[in-house]
């Protein structure tokens, strides 16, 4: 009797902890799929990001909806494809998008953009008049006007560049924006439909680096996968469903001896 009461203990052990295995690679794997951690590497989206931060990337929403403006998103850099670039997206596919000095107008709204500093306002680039967004791709520009390589340098990112949403800044602790990026859809709330069906002026898609570049050295940022710097985030993306799992299996177990002794 005891040696069946004892075996059947080992073999519930360990039971469970092939289950536990299985479980945290299959998280694992979901949650890596769904989201990935960046360093931020540059100041050209100050005020709302700062450099050296730390950001969670949903890859995952995209595939359901597409991409609205006034999200802030990591992309494979037109301009550079080795580099990954994080904008602000302004202008939809089908969007007319003016640019006088600083004053930036979609489909012939004037944009009042709560999330520009006015001491980083400015803009090193020439005038963009009645600019046509392609189907299939976005404007995008970065927060920080006066120091930032953008859709007014090399133009527009295909929408097969976009790796994801930047949704979170989780380090440093005690940033001013720390937590969730506020949402700035009132921003756009004015903005229709472009009723421009057809021009010449269209916002141009570059996907390699050209040999010579006269704007390249403004201050550009650049995010990387921060697993590749940090290997705590490897780490954590291990330990978050570990913890999951253990403590499922924990309540199971704890359910299953009160069942026992009743």
């Amino acid at each position: 009797m005891d040696l069946e009461f004892d075996f059947e203990k080992r073999y519930r052990l360990f039971r469970e902890i092939i289950e536990t295995l299985v479980l945290t690679v299959l998280m694992f794997l979901v949650i890596r799929l769904a989201v990935q951690n960046f360093n931020i590497d540059g100041m050209s989206m100050e005020p709302s990001l700062h450099n050296q931060e730390l950001v969670i990337v949903d890859k995952w929403s995209y595939f359901f909806h597409a991409p609205g403006r006034g999200d802030v998103v990591v992309f494979v850099a037109p301009p550079n494809p080795t580099q990954d670039y994080i904008k602000r997206i302004v202008g939809l596919p089908g969007d007319v998008v003016t640019i006088q000095d600083t004053r930036v107008s979609v489909n012939n709204r004037q944009l009042t953009e709560s999330y520009v500093d006015p001491r980083r306002q400015g803009n090193p680039y020439a005038p963009i008049n009645n600019m046509v967004i392609p189907q299939g791709a976005y404007f995008v520009l970065g927060d920080n006007r006066n120091g930032s390589s953008d859709s007014r340098d090399w133009g527009c990112v295909p929408q097969q560049n976009i790796i994801g949403r930047a949704a979170l800044v989780y380090w440093p602790l005690g940033q001013d924006n720390f937590g969730f990026l506020p949402g700035v859809s009132s921003v756009y709330n004015n903005v229709g439909q472009s009723t421009q069906a057809t021009s010449n002026n269209l916002c141009p898609i570059r996907h390699v680096q050209p040999a010579a570049s006269t704007t390249s050295q403004h201050n550009q940022i650049t995010v990387t996968p921060s697993d590749q710097s940090n290997p705590l985030s490897t780490a954590s993306m291990l330990l978050l469903p570990c913890l999951y799992v253990g403590l499922t299996h924990r309540r199971r177990r704890h359910h299953h001896v009160q069942e026992e002794c009743s």
